[in-house]
Order: C-alpha cells, then sequence, then structure tokens
C-alpha cells in the first residue's frame, strides 16, 4: 500500500474537504496522511485510508513569531514528505496573490524541491487573482517541475498551458455526482443562501453592508411568497457564521420562524442534503454553485470573484447572475424568477472532471487503468 501526503486547506471549508473526502474514496487501497485539527477526525470518520495528523499553532503571539522564524510549523509537513511515496496537492484558491505572498511561496517550495523523488501533483486549482508579474513568474518556473498540474478553469490553464505537464479538467466536485443519488429527494419549499463575510476579503472590503441588506430583502420576498430561508456557513474561519448573524440581524422579528441558520463543521453529508432538497440554491460560496448544478437544483450565483465568472463561462451558463458590483442595482424578482430559469445539464462536466485524476492513476493503479 502507497502512502500518500495530502497538503490542502484544512481549515474546515466544505469545498476544500469535499475534496479530500473525493480523493481518499476514490483510492480505497491507498494510505492518505493529511495535517489538520483533531476535529478532522471526525469529519472523516467514514475515510478509513486517512490519517489525520493534528497541528497546532499557539496563542503567545511573540513565541508564534519564534517558531515561525525558526520554520517550526514547516518540520511536520516535511516529515510527512519524506515517509510518503508521493504528494497531492488538492484545493481550488490555492494562489491569490497577497501582500505576503513571498512567505507562502517559500513555503510551496521548501516542501516541493527540485531533488525530491516523490511525485508531485497539484489538482483542481486555479490561478490568482494577482497582480505582480513575479508573482506568476515564480510560481511558473516551481510549476515546471511538478509531476502533473490539472487546473479547474480555462483562464488559468491558458496562463500555464505552454508547460508540458498541465492539463485542464472541470472542478473536482462535480465528482460528487455519480455518489449521489438525487432521484428520490424530496424537493422541499425553501431556498438556500451560502454567504460570505464581504471584508475577508481585501478587494470587498467596502461590500458588507450592501451585501447584508440585499440578502435580507431576498429573504424577505421569498418568505413573503411561503418559502423558508436557509443559510448555509460553509467556513467558520471565513466568518460566514458572523455574516449570517449580521443579516438575520436585519430581518424583522415577524419573519424569523421561517428563516434557519445550518453552520457546517464536520457534516458534510447534511450540507449536501439540504442543498438538494431545496427549491432554489443562492450560491455566494463557490461550490455551493457547484453542488446546486450538481444536484440539479436552479442556482443564482452572487459572484464574489472571477473564479465563478470563469467557471460559468467555461460550463456555458445561461441563467441569471450578479457580481459586487451589480449588486446595488439588482432587483430581488429577477432572483425568483430564477426559479424557473436557472437549470443546467452539467453531466459533460462530470465526465470530464474525472480527467484530473488521469495521471494520478496511472502513478496509482498502473495496468489497472
Amino acid at each position: 500500500m502507497r502512502t500518500i501526503m495530502i497538503r490542502a486547506y484544512t481549515e474546515f471549508n466544505l469545498g476544500d474537504d469535499l475534496f479530500i473526502k473525493i480523493l481518499c474514496e476514490r483510492y480505497p487501497d491507498t494510505q492518505f496522511v493529511v495535517i489538520g485539527s483533531k476535529d478532522y477526525n471526525l469529519a472523516f470518520k467514514d475515510i478509513p485510508n486517512l490519517k489525520v495528523y493534528s497541528s497546532f499553532k499557539v496563542r503567545t503571539k511573540i513565541i508564534n513569531y519564534i517558531f515561525y522564524k525558526i520554520r517550526f510549523y514547516s518540520l511536520l509537513p516535511k516529515f510527512l514528505v519524506k515517509k510518503s511515496d508521493a504528494v497531492v496537492h488538492i484545493g481550488g484558491s490555492l494562489f491569490i496573490e497577497d501582500y505576503n505572498w513571498e512567505k507562502s511561496f517559500h513555503n510551496n517550495r521548501s516542501i516541493y524541491r527540485k531533488h525530491t523523488v516523490q511525485p508531485y501533483f497539484l489538482l483542481g486549482a486555479n490561478f490568482g487573482p494577482f497582480l505582480e508579474e513575479e508573482y506568476y513568474n515564480c510560481h511558473k518556473q516551481l510549476f515546471k517541475g511538478y509531476t502533473d498540474i490539472c487546473f479547474r478553469e480555462k483562464y488559468t490553464y491558458d496562463l500555464f498551458k505552454d508547460l508540458g505537464n498541465v492539463r485542464i479538467a472541470p472542478d473536482i466536485v462535480f465528482q460528487l455526482k455519480p455518489f449521489i443519488n438525487t432521484e428520490n429527494v424530496s424537493h422541499q419549499k425553501y431556498i438556500t443562501i451560502s454567504v460570505i463575510k464581504p471584508s475577508f476579503r481585501t478587494a470587498l472590503k467596502d461590500f458588507d453592508d450592501l451585501y447584508y441588506e440585499k440578502l435580507k430583502d431576498i429573504s424577505i420576498y421569498f418568505i413573503d411568497r411561503g418559502y423558508k430561508v436557509l443559510f448555509l456557513s460553509f467556513c467558520k474561519l471565513e466568518k460566514d457564521e458572523e455574516a449570517i448573524e449580521s443579516i438575520i440581524k436585519r430581518i424583522p422579528v415577524e419573519y424569523a420562524e421561517n428563516v434557519e441558520t445550518h453552520l457546517y463543521r464536520t457534516d458534510m453529508n447534511l450540507m449536501i442534503s439540504i442543498i438538494a432538497s431545496a427549491e432554489l440554491v443562492i450560491a455566494t460560496r463557490f461550490h455551493s454553485m457547484i453542488l446546486g448544478w450538481v444536484l440539479n437544483r436552479p442556482v443564482f450565483p452572487i459572484s464574489y470573484s472571477d473564479k465563478m465568472i470563469n467557471v460559468m463561462n467555461d460550463v456555458n451558463f445561461q441563467g441569471n447572475y450578479v457580481d459586487f458590483k451589480g449588486l446595488k442595482s439588482l432587483n430581488t424578482e429577477l432572483v425568483f424568477e430564477s426559479m424557473e430559469h436557472n437549470m443546467i445539464n452539467v453531466s459533460a462536466q462530470v465526465i470530464d472532471a474525472e480527467r484530473h485524476f488521469e495521471k494520478l492513476d496511472s502513478y496509482l493503479l498502473g495496468a489497472e487503468t
């Protein structure tokens, strides 16, 4: 049995946790290891071939600073790389330029070194947003040495397509479709709204009030027409839960009995089942949009990033949507009408998404593929 180290965003973000789930369940005869909170043992309790190595950070800023300086936090990842047969770096928005991007870049480079003998796979990601040419060039040089790279959108693929190890396939979460039976799902009279806290992202720091007001207006509009509204948090760390609280405070008390909150902590299946039964999926979270499509639900995207627009273009989505630039003029009636007009057939994407694992299949399964 081969051992594969997974590098992923292990902060209880539903989309990233689904990546890990799909990867491990695809290769039941492979041992996977990942670094994350001990609570991940609960999230992945049904995945016997995954071992979670607990990570921690001390609370004291001074000690944290010292640990970063002496590279203490890189010891466990490097140890697991040496003990593993290969590394799979899996995720979505793994390469966003920020003011401190050199730090994350050097961390990536230190874990993958040119002299390493282990195969290194990068699966499911998009690149950017980025501003500096140096950011792009540094990563392009790094990517040259990877065994295989499969991006999830054409924009990113076009940035690196001249590298011989780069491919493209639709988002990995499309691969959930073969494992989900939607035929007997009972659709209930509610909508789901996955939320973000705009100011958690620098580019959206001035949009909190407008965003919360619009979601309040949408909620009231649907409740007045007999629907319940279910707010979904995909990631506590990124302040989804805080955003939900801010929205609910704006909704008049007489509507409260028709509003519910569902917070993702460790139960991925519960979140999937909630979305599967919805009459409409209002998606600010990227993977709420993908899950809605996979589960054959009408989706109204509220795009907070070009990555959502890029994927909508890639799948030829023709339905209504809005980005944050157009949020102020959004008509709630347009959202309501999306229940009739925003369906899309993603059967082709479901098939094509399997190509993410094409090279990894060859490495792990050999002649069986």
